[in-house]
């Protein structure tokens, strides 16, 4: 079963958002070398969810992991997002998708917070 990794910002017009991502996505993909690692914006840039859950579909997988890369489970994590997923997905109906929490509630997020404190 092919299984992938779809990581779900906001968007933004400013490149050095979009960078940023890009930048995550690169450590992922390093570090799960056998992980498709795809990217998509709720809004304000592409690829937009739809067209990248299509891609997905399109590439042939099964298993879809969306992480909302949000630091809270505000109205975009816990509604916005989901909502955009499901919608795109019910095109596809043999793509299994499953989300995960917001980036801010993962376990060691106190300990990124501290990593980037200047002399760490």
């Amino acid at each position: 079963m092919k299984r992938a990794l779809l990581l779900v910002d906001h968007g933004s017009r400013e490149p050095e958002a979009g960078a940023n991502l890009d930048r995550v996505v690169a450590q992922l993909r390093e570090r799960r070398p056998g992980l498709a690692v795809y990217v998509a914006h709720l809004e304000l840039a592409e690829p937009s969810i739809a067209a990248a859950v299509a891609a997905c579909a399109r590439d042939g997988v099964e298993e879809l992991v969306v992480h909302p890369f949000f630091l809270a489970a505000g109205r975009h994590a816990a509604s916005d997002v989901p909502g955009a997923v499901a919608a795109a997905a019910r095109a596809f109906p043999g793509l299994r998708v499953r989300l995960t929490p917001p980036t801010g509630a993962a376990a060691g997020i106190a300990e990124l917070i501290l990593a980037t404190l200047p002399g760490e």
